[in-house]
């Protein structure tokens, strides 16, 4: 298997007074909070536990996009994959991901993910995503247009990295007389790609079909959903597409904390991860899922794979035992994760080392911890440490099952 650090680089923590005054951490929290001498820490600090990660022998790091909120403050994981590209090595450098559909021109990112693929003598893995709710409200986008923006900007990109130029795309929301990139990528076809997704069905057949064959990774919901989500991808690729997927196929991320004992762990823990989930998602349900954003069997498998962590409180207990985090001693953390592979056999681990308000000094403490006493042994996983896809014989959809 291999194991990734994943980095949200958010801003730090704001007061009770600031969060509590305004009803979405998204979007409409005032910029004015903002302090430039804390962002300048702050990037230079999360470059730096990146580059630790990669030092240890995580197979990757990885970066993401977000907008308009203290969440993520990278709304160009561009800047911060290329600020790490000459600072790693052997590791790979994944942007999980960037919004091409949000964009009215796609092939701004199409050509950066490309100079970054030869910069890096292709170690890029390139995510697709379409962004949540709260970012076609930022960009103003119609998200009624979203999965025709999504695999249409995909087509366009992806034509754009691998056939010759010049040629003209037209398609119903992206027109362009001249597509001929100058860099090309260095990997061939193209870099890898990988759907990140919260649990669309729609996301999951689109990535499953054969012509693509993309990882799908599933993250921030509770273990339940994902193996519901990782074996829909399965079945899928079985009783839709007719062939086996193979684990490389599948990949899922959770935000991970190690300690000495369970007890610390979950102590210091405690305060930085309930900040993200009870603070750093706050946002009105119409803006996380505006209308017409996904299908209305998508929103309901969606809103009720999330339902246990609302009715049951976000505290960091509910959180690790629902398996929305894994948090315990190095022995606690190995075998849970051990077990995880064994039940759904995903081939990538990507991992959440320092979230919320987590201190520097803790961060550290946890990637040198999980780095020395965890990474070994799931490096070491492979299909033969996997139990194997069970379908279920009662005609049921894995992922219509309640």
């Amino acid at each position: 298997m291999q194991v990734m650090m994943f980095h949200l680089m958010p801003y730090p923590g704001l007061p009770d007074e600031v969060t509590s005054a305004h009803d979405s951490y998204w979007v409409t929290l005032p910029n004015s909070h903002y302090d430039p001498e804390v962002g300048h820490k702050i990037y230079n600090r999360y470059l730096d536990e990146l580059e630790l990660c990669a030092e240890l022998g995580f197979d990757g790091i990885c970066v993401n996009e977000h907008h308009q909120t203290p969440y993520g403050l990278m709304p160009s994981p561009i800047v911060m994959a290329s600020a790490l590209a000459r600072r790693t090595g052997d590791c790979k450098i994944a942007i999980f991901g960037s919004g091409f559909c949000l964009r009215d021109h796609p092939l701004t990112l199409a050509e950066e993910h490309a100079m970054l693929d030869n910069i890096t003598g292709g170690r890029l893995l390139t995510g697709f995503v379409r962004g949540v709710g709260a970012e076609y409200t930022s960009f103003g986008v119609n998200p009624v247009h979203s999965h025709e923006r999504h695999m249409e900007a995909h087509d366009l990109i992806v034509q754009a990295w691998t056939k010759p130029g010049p040629f003209a795309f037209e398609g119903k929301h992206y027109h362009f007389e001249y597509v001929n990139m100058w860099p090309r990528p260095y990997q061939k076809p193209h870099p890898p790609i990988w759907c990140p997704s919260q649990g669309s069905a729609e996301t999951i057949e689109w990535a499953a079909n054969p012509d693509r064959k993309y990882v799908y990774l599933q993250n921030f919901n509770p273990w339940d959903a994902a193996v519901k989500y990782l074996n829909y991808y399965r079945e899928v690729a079985e009783e839709k597409y007719g062939y086996e997927a193979s684990s490389n196929q599948l990949a899922w991320g959770a935000p991970c904390y190690v300690a000495e004992t369970d007890e610390q762990a979950l102590a210091e823990a405690r305060e930085p991860l309930e900040y993200l989930f009870n603070k750093g998602f706050k946002m009105p349900g119409g803006m996380f899922f505006p209308p017409g954003y996904s299908s209305a069997a998508s929103m309901r498998q969606i809103i009720g794979s999330k339902s246990s962590i609302m009715a049951a409180g976000r505290t960091v207990e509910n959180l690790n035992n629902v398996g929305m985090a894994i948090i315990g001693s190095p022995e606690t953390v190995r075998k849970r994760l051990i077990e995880n592979h064994r039940q759904l056999g995903f081939s990538s681990f990507v991992s959440l080392l320092h979230f919320g308000t987590l201190s520097a000094e803790l961060t550290e403490k946890n990637i040198r911890l999980f780095a020395k006493e965890v990474l070994p042994a799931l490096q070491a996983l492979d299909d033969s440490d996997y139990g194997g896809f069970e379908k279920r014989d009662d005609g049921v959809s894995t992922y219509a099952a309640s």
